[in-house]
């Protein structure tokens, strides 16, 4: 059993191995490098917003489902859990998984592709760009530099995110940056069917037609008798992330055992580690391909997408139009532009607060 006191494996990001931060700072008297950038995003405001920001569905749908905020704290905490059992850095892991989706605009993708559309032709709009901006220029919680100054670990794991040219793809993230991707897609493909169920937008009989949920409900079945329809429910969602993170754990270890790794660096030069295996890979397409059919795609979603859209749209075209609607510090960091300085606004505000706006004079 790994436990807490074991020491990092080699093939870990080691606090000591860090290439430091753009903005040299002295070491902290007790915390290492990678707690302080995990303080610095939770202090953050750009990530207290993310409790009222779309994750999949609107505020508008009731209150039980994911928010960006629970959502990051969920992959947080499966990615805690690998990082642990991998023996990587579990500060360092942490900090990037609270950090992912910090970029994201009011309304989810919907709001994403709202800015993009508009941002054609003068840079687009991405969130992982976007979060990029927040932490290096955007975010204003200290005297001595702009942004928040995080490690470059940090920024160059987000930078992945935002980087999909070909030149990219090519070279592996460290074990800890691959550990938070697979977190992400194993958290919203359990939870995202979780939250359509409770909204009405599925029924369990759909989901039992796909593989991976029907043999994570069977498991469940052999195990205990008499189950409700609710009980069921919650305890395959447990059973489908317990599953999936077992099944990548024993992938990792396999295939680290072969590739005996010395340091953090040889990482980046071997193939990705961290991922489930073929078997699970193809049941989990399958899942994702009918929850984009069925619930991202759902006439209810896509009607409240549209309504946010409009919403999110007229505001800024009010922003470009009347620049001094735009709050000075976003000016200033991209003078004369204001389709950019809308963009920086306007992404940073919550659900709430883009509908109170929308609805003012």
């Amino acid at each position: 059993m790994i436990l807490e006191s074991d020491p990092l494996a080699p093939y870990a990001m080691h606090p000591d191995d860090t290439a430091g931060r753009v903005h040299p700072e002295p070491p902290h008297r007790y915390r290492s490098p990678f707690q302080r950038d995990r303080d610095r995003i939770v202090h953050s405001s750009a990530f207290r917003r993310l409790s009222h920001k779309t994750q999949v569905f609107t505020g508008e749908l009731g209150d039980y489902h994911r928010t960006r905020l629970t959502h990051t704290m969920e992959v947080a905490s499966l990615a805690r859990t690998m990082a642990r059992a991998l023996r990587v850095n579990e500060d360092l892991v942490e900090a990037l998984a609270l950090a992912h989706d910090i970029g994201h605009p009011p309304f989810g993708h919907a709001g994403e592709d709202l800015l993009d559309e508009r941002l054609a032709g003068h840079g687009g709009f991405n969130h992982n760009a976007q979060a990029l901006r927040i932490f290096e220029l955007l975010e204003v919680r200290y005297v001595e530099f702009p942004g928040l100054n995080l490690t470059r670990e940090v920024l160059e794991g987000q930078r992945r995110r935002a980087d999909k040219t070909p030149d990219g793809a090519l070279r592996s993230p460290i074990i800890e940056v691959q550990i938070v991707d697979a977190a992400d897609s194993i958290a919203y493909d359990a939870h995202d069917a979780d939250d359509a169920l409770e909204l009405g937008l599925l029924d369990l009989g759909e989901l039992r037609e796909l593989e991976l949920w029907d043999e994570a409900a069977r498991r469940i079945e052999n195990r205990y008798t008499n189950l409700t329809p609710l009980e069921l429910r919650r305890a395959t969602i447990h059973e489908l992330l317990d599953w999936q993170v077992s099944d990548l754990l024993g992938v990792a270890q396999a295939r680290l055992g072969e590739l005996d790794l010395p340091n953090a660096e040889a990482a980046r030069a071997a193939p990705i580690v961290a991922t489930v295996s073929d078997e699970i890979a193809d049941k989990k397409r399958e899942l994702e391909e009918f929850l984009f059919n069925r619930v991202y795609r759902h006439p209810l979603v896509l009607q409240h997408r549209t309504e946010a859209t409009a919403a999110l749209g007229e505001l800024y075209d009010r922003c470009v139009a009347d620049p001094e609607r735009v709050p000075p510090h976003y000016r200033q960091v991209s003078p004369g532009d204001a389709r950019r300085a809308a963009a920086d606004y306007l992404s940073g505000i919550t659900d709430r607060y883009a509908l109170e706006a929308y609805r003012k004079p």
